[in-house]
């Protein structure tokens, strides 16, 4: 017998609706992002004083109240090309990370060697090529007792490639030590390197609140950043290219130039407050800002903008220790080579925190609090490509995408009428519905829509009638074997279904291995069309069977005219 039973019914048409409901406002775009917007600067502002202190309040509220709090307010976000914004293909410089690596590794070195002085004689630093530590002993004959010490300070490699291996590789050169990083670790150094990059580049970019920004590696060492939304990509590059690198670092004393010799194990960097005058400090760090846990945006004890921060446990051990045992000698905190204070240690500092003043105003403290929260990246970039898309240039895509989306759209409504005539009616129905749930899925999982999105979206358009041709079709042969008009339709859709089934698997496998092997804008197009194929099937088979059941049980007709 033809028929659905009740709850399979209620279940068609609860999904038909939440699919709609979620899709809805989509329709009043600039309406809902204006609410989204002025909801999660309320939310981030914190209490009412805090934003009635900054004197916004009543204005993002009526921002928020633009859009009913109970309705859904997820929208599809809308990529690169469609909304306009920059383009970065960056590349990291791991070689950075091998030598700070060595740079660090320095101190231990003379430590260990310190202890054995009565064998090795006494320890020089000697230049090098960045990434390798040449250490010279005035004592030759004790390099062998030297590098079992050195040895001695190599740790496992922490990576499922390098089980087995230790991370340094100590040599002997006459009557020098050479230390570099082991191949092993230089391999788990990378991708480590790089995931640190991604992560505190996506957070950088979060902070500054830009919508579904797309961060994602490209190759051994290249990063590709696409932020649609922003103004330029010199103002993206500002944001990503402050590597907010913050070290505390031993003052050996001031130097009169750039150019003045710092001997070695010491640099000399310019002061960010006091035009002309010049540190000579000690190139390893007491503490870095890896070790750092939080900063926030606060004022001194004169009232003026400055920066709290706090370290880790490790960072807080060290920076105590140093302060303790420095009591009345100046340190230096250096953000990106530029000292923005050296202040005399006036008494131990336990607890790991501080502040950092300058002449900073209100908003460049913020600023520097949100780059050191996010974290120091752990290598330079260099950037290799640079693109800006202007909001009109996306303005025109969402245009064309929309004519494209429409012609193919009418052109399969009309086909499907004139060919099938009320059955076709109703395929039309469920084809409207298709594209109503495909957006409500696109908002709900928070999907980014690019133009091969739409292109995917066009394409499902044409495919998504596909099942109730072969339904109809089958229908047909039913009715000319002499079947009633409740059997033709029963045998119509059990016949077709496999058919059905077959070519729409293949369809989403083919959407799965874009997916995987693809990225970027073949990602779109997969997501959009794998999505598509999904809605599309189930239309076809069950909201489009619906609808004939319902015409059916009202009409009872005794003949098909299909």
């Amino acid at each position: 017998m033809l028929q659905i039973d009740t709850w399979k019914r209620v279940l068609i048409w609860a999904l038909v609706v939440a699919g709609l409901v979620l899709a809805a406002p989509n329709l009043f775009y600039n309406r809902v992002e204006s609410h989204n917007d002025a909801v999660k600067a309320i939310e981030a502002q914190g209490s009412t004083a805090e934003r009635e202190a900054q004197g916004s309040t009543a204005e993002r509220e009526a921002q928020a109240s633009v859009w009913p709090t109970w309705l859904p307010s997820d929208l599809v976000n809308l990529g690169l090309d469609l909304r306009g914004g920059a383009h970065l293909l960056a590349e990291v410089r791991l070689s950075d990370v091998y030598a700070a690596r060595m740079e660090a590794l320095w101190p231990e070195v003379r430590d260990v060697l310190r202890d054995a002085r009565d064998e090795v004689g006494t320890i020089r630093l000697q230049p090098s090529d960045p990434g390798i530590l040449r250490v010279r002993i005035s004592n030759p004959d004790g390099m062998a007792r030297a590098l079992e010490l050195v040895r001695g300070l190599a740790q496992p490699v922490v990576s499922l490639t390098g089980a087995g291996a230790t991370d340094l590789q100590v040599a002997g050169d006459g009557s020098d030590i050479i230390v570099t990083l082991s191949e092993a670790e230089q391999r788990a150094t990378d991708e480590r390197t790089m995931q640190q990059s991604l992560e505190i580049i996506r957070r950088r970019i979060d902070e500054v609140g830009t919508r579904e920004p797309t961060i994602q590696r490209q190759g051994s060492d290249r990063i590709l950043i696409q932020v649609p939304g922003i103004g330029s990509a010199a103002e993206l590059k500002e944001i990503i290219g402050t590597t907010a690198q913050l070290t505390f670092q031993p003052v050996v004393g001031r130097a009169s130039s750039a150019g003045e010799s710092a001997g070695v194990g010491n640099e000399v960097l310019p002061s960010l407050n006091e035009e002309g005058v010049f540190y000579i400090l000690e190139t390893a760090p007491v503490v870095t800002g890896e070790e750092l846990v939080d900063a926030q945006p606060s004022y001194d004890q004169n009232g003026r903008p400055a920066v709290n921060f706090r370290f880790n446990p490790s960072g807080a051990r060290k920076f105590g220790d140093y302060t303790a045992e420095n009591i009345g000698s100046p340190f230096a905190i250096v953000l990106d080579d530029e000292v923005i204070s050296a202040p005399v240690i006036q008494s131990h500092i336990p607890g790991g925190s501080g502040i950092i003043t300058g002449n900073f105003d209100i908003a460049e403290s913020t600023n520097l609090a949100v780059l050191l929260r996010a974290g120091a990246l752990p290598a330079g970039m260099e950037f290799l490509e640079e693109r800006t898309i202007g909001p009109e240039l996306g303005q025109d895509s969402i245009d064309a995408g929309k004519l494209a989306t429409g012609v193919a759209f009418a052109a399969v409504l009309i086909f499907m009428f004139l060919s099938y005539g009320l059955f076709g009616l109703f395929a039309n129905v469920a084809l409207i519905l298709n594209i109503g749930l495909i957006m409500g899925i696109l908002s709900a999982i928070g999907a980014t829509l690019t133009l091969p999105g739409i292109a995917g979206i066009v394409l499902t358009v044409g495919m998504a009638v596909d099942a109730n041709v072969l339904i109809f079709e089958r229908i047909r042969e039913e009715i000319k074997s002499a079947r009633g008009p409740a059997r033709a339709i029963e045998l119509g859709y059990s016949k077709a279904l496999s058919a059905i089934v077959d070519a729409n698997i293949t369809t989403v496998i083919t959407a799965i291995i874009l997916y995987v092997m693809g990225s970027g804008p073949v990602r779109g197009f997969a997501i959009t069309l794998g999505i598509g194929i999904v809605t599309s099937v189930f239309t076809a088979i069950w909201v489009t069977r619906l609808l004939i059941v319902m015409w059916f049980e009202r009409r009872r007709p005794k003949t098909l005219e299909i």
